[in-house]
Parts: structure tokens; sequence; C-alpha cells
């Protein structure tokens, strides 16, 4: 029998540190003068992130901590250091353990350009919504300078940033692909995904004495090896045109150093089995001392389509139940992942969000708004991970697929706690919900399917049957909120999943009748099948059959609502036909949106792997496999998020002018069948020059090394044929990188 669950040891089953006699902090401390009045003479963990600090379990820097906190551990924080000296970094003094490093709950590069490479003037998560308090490629930036601070103390990375960068990975700011930020970062041990099991796991392996050299198998890391280790098989992945009969491989790692005897207790000097990708179908290896080696960073960095393999591989191991291990080469290191994370039992989730969070920000920030905050100040988090696998989300890659449910107790409890610690709290719940709002203890029927399955998407193209799609749980789950003294309203916000939804039609009711204030956001995404299949999204029928429901149980309920579709424009297999074709369906149905979404190449995502590939890591991929056809210059982005936008006069002549290229000039005119009026009917009133704020002609970085996006495809030619010539040469050393500082869609 297949077990669904490796061991992993219960999240609050360990030893508490001597330090535990310290108590609880009202907040984390961020200055000497708070440790001095805790009585701490130092910090045992000190968490540098790039948010402001806000004790909030929507904040990954107060659950880490106060989960360290739990445990008895002394926990500092520097939030939004000054990263251009060492100083901020040394104002707790030298952590006993380790330095944890992230860049914040958002991507330091997504957080600060635009799709179009054009910098933001604000940031969500600091005060007053200020723009340009953190470094570009933060992790990278606040780790050296860790290191600078201590060179002898060790450095974990962690958060989306590193967690979506933890081998080599396509860099759409610097349009090239990168190494694992774990190499450029010259930390010790990278964290990936929801981080609270491998860090208790590291962290207490610390107090006992051990060395990072000495963790090389935790769950959810990623490590530098300089040599893979002994006593496993590798299974030999880096070819993609293997020959049709293949030959067994000798393996260099069979040499064993003189003097050494090859016993059990020398694993490390063990040697390793070679087998080609082809040859490993027939054989039943153990997952356990089983790898897959990819192809190197040198050899993904110039060939595009073997990176789109390497994506694939790496979202086929991503199931905690049966991955396997990856490493890849960098140079004369090599990166080791070890499997992800086993996920956390109902139990251990409530106790992750029932910690002591004081649920405001700091109060060292005063009266400072904090727009992330506010925004979510009154919203619960009820559930972790997606199984939808959408390409162009980075959700699955950080989260899992695996859903991670709260109980119904831990969450009304954080509604009373909401309603005790949230200032002037009026009775609205913003949110209940998670990367998706109806995914709440959905999972697999059959243990033993779960452990063996590899599928990247359970709803793609159809329902997995074994999956339950029973919603019982949410729908009880929202009549209670709603029975609590003192609230009055309990708002649905997180993306919804309404082909999911439309498979329990009491739950549709329940949300339309009590849960939308008059309009509902969903994402259809596109209306073309071609283009949904690159996103793995379903087909409009089933958009249809939910807008049906949905019209119906607003119309018995008594209420005036609608549906806010969203789109995405320039997603890769999106031609301009497409686009045109949505533009009509949009026009057809009499919406009008105002604002709309241009594909971002985030990194690590399948999305991306089409957009820099040109090949599709659906599907086995090979130099003869399907082609991508991926809009990528400045000039097609913008008619197509022009496609979308088919109401807005700005957009009228570049319309036209791709409508009479495509020989469809007869969406040109008046009437409900056309899709843009006639020249003439452009408005032609002179616009008064503006001057430019920095960065905005161009899409430029707040740095001289800025990223830009192509205006057209010559330049886009001319910039790879550039990037292609500097392939080979020696990579930038990380202090070149830190002082040059280059620069998730969810649902």
């Amino acid at each position: 029998m297949i077990k669904r669950h490796k061991t992993a040891q219960h999240l609050f089953s360990y030893p508490a540190y001597w330090a535990e006699c310290y108590g609880v902090s009202p907040f984390l401390p961020t200055t000497r003068e708070e440790m001095d009045a805790l009585g701490w003479d130092s910090c045992d963990v000190i968490i540098v992130t790039g948010d402001a600090y806000v004790d909030h379990p929507s904040f990954g820097m107060a659950v880490l901590g106060r989960l360290l906190e739990s445990k008895g551990y002394r926990v500092g924080i520097i939030d939004q250091p000054n990263w251009r000296n060492t100083e901020d970094f040394m104002r707790l003094g030298r952590p006993n353990l380790y330095f944890g490093v992230t860049a914040g709950n958002m991507d330091s590069m997504i957080n600060r350009y635009t799709a179009d490479l054009k910098v933001r003037n604000d940031d969500a998560y600091t005060p007053y919504g200020e723009g340009g308090k953190r470094p570009d490629r933060a992790v990278i930036v606040y780790s050296q300078r860790c290191k600078e601070a201590f060179n002898d103390i060790p450095v974990m990375i962690g958060g989306i940033e590193a967690s979506l960068r933890r081998i080599a990975q396509y860099d759409y700011w610097s349009n090239e692909v990168r190494r694992s930020v774990l190499i450029d970062s010259t930390a010790d041990i990278l964290l990936y995904g929801n981080a609270e099991r491998a860090m208790l796991d590291v962290t207490h392996e610390l107090a006992m004495g051990k060395t990072l050299n000495q963790l090389k198998n935790i769950r959810g890391t990623t490590i530098v090896r300089d040599t893979p280790p002994g006593g496993f098989t590798e299974i030999d992945s880096t070819r993609v045109d293997w020959p049709g009969q293949v030959d067994k491989i000798y393996s260099p790692y069979e040499y064993i150093p003189e003097g050494k005897c090859q016993t059990e207790e020398d694993k490390d000097v063990m040697p390793i089995r070679v087998i080609p990708a082809p040859l490993r179908r027939g054989e039943k290896l153990d997952p356990e001392k089983t790898y897959i080696r990819l192809p190197s960073f040198e050899k993904v960095s110039k060939d595009p389509v073997l990176y789109a393999h390497t994506s694939r591989i790496l979202h086929l191991e991503s199931n905690p139940h049966n991955a396997r291990a990856l490493i890849q080469k960098h140079g004369k290191k090599e990166i080791w992942v070890n499997p992800p994370p086993i996920p956390l039992e109902t139990d251990e989730m409530d106790g992750v969000f029932d910690l002591p969070y004081a649920r405001v920000p700091h109060p060292k920030y005063k009266k400072a708004r904090i727009p992330a905050y506010d925004m979510i100040k009154t919203s619960i988090n009820i559930m972790r991970g997606c199984f939808g696998g959408c390409t162009f989300c980075s959700i699955t890659e950080h989260e899992g697929r695996v859903i991670q449910s709260r109980s119904h107790e831990s969450i009304l409890n954080e509604i009373e706690d909401i309603k005790a610690k949230v200032p002037g709290f009026t009775g609205h719940i913003s949110d209940l919900g998670g990367p998706t709002s109806n995914m709440y203890t959905l999972n697999c029927n059959d243990d033993e399917v779960q452990a063996s399955c590899r599928k990247l998407s359970c709803v793609y193209p159809t329902i997995c049957s074994n999956l339950n799609t029973d919603h019982s749980p949410t729908t009880q789950l929202y009549r209670k909120t709603r029975a609590i003294e003192g609230i009055h309203t309990v708002s649905i916000a997180s993306g919804l999943r309404y082909d999911l939804a439309v498979e329990d039609p009491e739950y549709v009711r329940e949300l339309v009748t009590h849960h939308v204030g008059g309009l509902l956001k969903i994402a259809p995404e596109h209306s073309e099948t071609d283009t949904l299949s690159k996103m793995m999204k379903p087909g409009m029928g089933t958009y249809d059959r939910f807008k049906r429901m949905f019209d119906k149980y607003s119309k018995e309920a008594g209420k005036k609502q609608h549906l806010i579709p969203y789109f995405i424009a320039a997603h890769p297999g999106s031609s301009d036909e497409d686009m045109m074709n949505l533009a009509v369906w949009l026009k057809t149905n009499d919406f009008k949106p105002d604002q709309v979404q241009t594909f971002y190449p985030s990194p690590m995502s399948l999305a991306t792997a089409m957009y820099h590939s040109g090949k599709n890591p659906l599907k086995q991929v090979t130099y003869k496999s399907e082609d991508v056809y991926t809009p990528k210059d400045y000039e097609q982005r913008r008619v197509q998020k022009g496609f979308l936008r088919y109401h807005d006069s700005s957009n009228w002549q570049g319309l036209r002018d791709t409508l009479i290229k495509m020989g469809r000039a007869d969406l040109i005119g008046h009437g409900a069948n056309k899709l843009v009026p006639p020249a003439e009917q452009d408005k032609r009133v002179p616009r008064r020059p503006k001057n430019a704020k920095p960065g905005q002609k161009t899409g430029a970085s707040h740095t001289s090394n800025r990223p830009t996006i192509s205006k057209n495809a010559a330049a886009e030619k001319a910039r790879n044929k550039a990037n292609k010539s500097k392939s080979g040469a020696r990579p930038q050393t990380n202090n070149q990188q830190s002082k040059k500082r280059p620069s998730s869609r969810t649902k």
C-alpha cells in the first residue's frame, strides 16, 4: 500500500529552545532598544525583509518569526534596510544561528516593474506606498550585505523571489537565463515553497550544534554541492535527442579516492549508477535514492529547447509524494534541489495561524498607511496551494498542488481575533480565501493515486475523476461566519475557479446570494481554444454555464449583479487573430474592460518557458516538437493589449492598421458587427505635452543598467544576437551584480 504522506515530524513537536523563558514579545524587535526592553543580549535568528514589518499572518516574516518564537528562539526583524552599506544589517548585532533573507511577499522585480518594463511609482508593502525602498533582485543584494556585515554567519534565503529562482531561470528583465539565485547571492541554503517545516528542521539542527554543511537532505531546501551524493541512481535527462539505441553511460562518479573504502558508512564515495532518461521507464527505482540530472546552466543558457525541457522536468517533479531530487551543474558546482516539503496537516495549519499575531503594523510606523495591510487587515487565509496548474501563474511552483486547509474552528477564532485587535473594525470580513477561494478542503479522493500522480493540473483538460469537488465545507463555513455576532458582511475576494464551482450548484447559490457585492471578478483569460490550451484553462463553454447559474441565483436573490471577466493579452500561443476573436467576443457580450493585463513572464512558470523557448513544455520537448508563437516586441504586445480595449479611441488607429494587414477590414466601420469605427471618427484633440517622470519614456529602471522592452522585431533580433555572443563569457561577480542592481500573476 502506497502511503499518501511520507514521514514528517509534526510542526509543533520540536523541543523548545532554551530562550523560551523570555516568552512572547508584543512585536518582534527591530532595534537594539527593543531588544534591551525585552531583556535580550542577542538574537538567535535575524530575518531581513524587503517589506515593512506587519505582524499579521499574511506577511511571511511574521509567520516564520512567530513560529520560531513559539519554539523558544529570539527572532529579530530588519525591515526594508538601506542596502547601500552594511550599517542597517548590523543594527541588531550578530545572530547566534543565522540570517534569514527574503525579498518580501512579492518578487522585487515584479513589485518594481510593469509587464512593459516601466517603473512602478508605488510599493504597496511600504509605508505611504512609497516606491524604491528595496533594491532590484533584493534577495541577492540583502544576502551579500549580510555576508559583508558578518562573514562567518550562515545566510538562509527564502520567500517567493528565491523560491522561483532555485535553479537556472529565464529572467525577463535582462532577457537572459540567470544562474540559481543560491549562486549569485552567496547564501548557504535556500528554502523554497511555504517554509515552516524546512525552517524548523534547519533551525533545530543548528541549535543542536550541527553545521549547514551537515544538512544536505532536508526537504524543501536547495544547496550547493561539489559532487553528487554517493549511493544514488542518476537519471540522466540532459538531452532531448537521444538516439534509438542507448548504450550504458559510464559514470564519472564511480572513481573512489585512493585510500578510501566503499562502505555503508562512507556514503559520499559510493559509486553512482547513471541511467539514460529513455531507459528508466522499465525499471522501478527507489525515489529516496534517485535524482534527476538536469541540463547544466551553461547548456540551458544557450539552448532554449533544453530550457523548455528542464522546465517540464521541474514541474513533473513537484508532487511531494513522489518527487525525486534534482541536480544541475553550474560551472564546477552542483545545485541540489531536495524534494518538496511535506504539506501541513490541518492541525499544523491551525497552529501556524493561531500564533499570537498583533495583527497591525509595527508601532514605529505610527499612522503611516501601508496599502497592502489596508487590503488584507480583515481578510482571512483559509487554505494554501492550487491544483489548477495555470501556466502563467507561479502559485503552484511556490505553494504546491496539494491543498492545505484550516479547520472551521481556527478560522472562526481568527474572526474573533480580528474583532478584538484590528482598530476601527466595522464588521466587514473582506475575504475568506487564499490562492483560490473555492479549493478549500478539495483534494484527491484516492491516496494511492495521489501518491503516484504527476499530472500538471487536476482540472485540465477536464476535472479529474479522483478529485473531490464537494464544496459543502466551504458553504458551511460561509454560514458560520455570517452568524458571528458583530459580522454584517463577508466578502469573497480571492480568485474563483468557476469550472469547479459549477460542480456544486448549492455553493454557487450561497456565494451569489450572500457574498457578492454586485460585481464578481472571474478569470476566463481568453476565448480561443488554442490560446487556452497553452494556459491550461477551461473553454468558454464552462464560463457560459457558470454565467447562467450566476444570473439565475442573482435573480432569485432579487439582486442585480454582474460578472467582471479578466483576460490576458500577448500570452504565449496567442496570435493577433486570437486577440481579434476575443475582442469580437467582448463587444458581442458588451464588455468594455478598463484594466487589462499583458502577459508577464515570471520566473519558472511554464508559460515563461514557452515565451523564452518557443516550445511547449506541456508536452514532450524535442527540437522538432510543437512551436509556440509568442508576441514579444513592444508593438506586438501593444496591439494585442489594444484588442482588449477595442473601445478606447487611443487604440483605434493601431487596430485599424492591424485589421487591414490581417485582411479583416470588414471589422472597421459602424454597427454591432464592427470592432472599431473608421478613421474620421477619431477625436483630434491636441494633447498638452507633459514632462516624463524618470524612466517613463523607455520603460526604465531606477538604475543606469535598466531593463527595456524592444520597440520592434528588428531590435529584439539584434538583442538576442548580442546575448548569444556574450553567453560564453564569464559571469559577472556577485559584487558587480549588486552594484549594477539590474533589476507572480496569480489567478
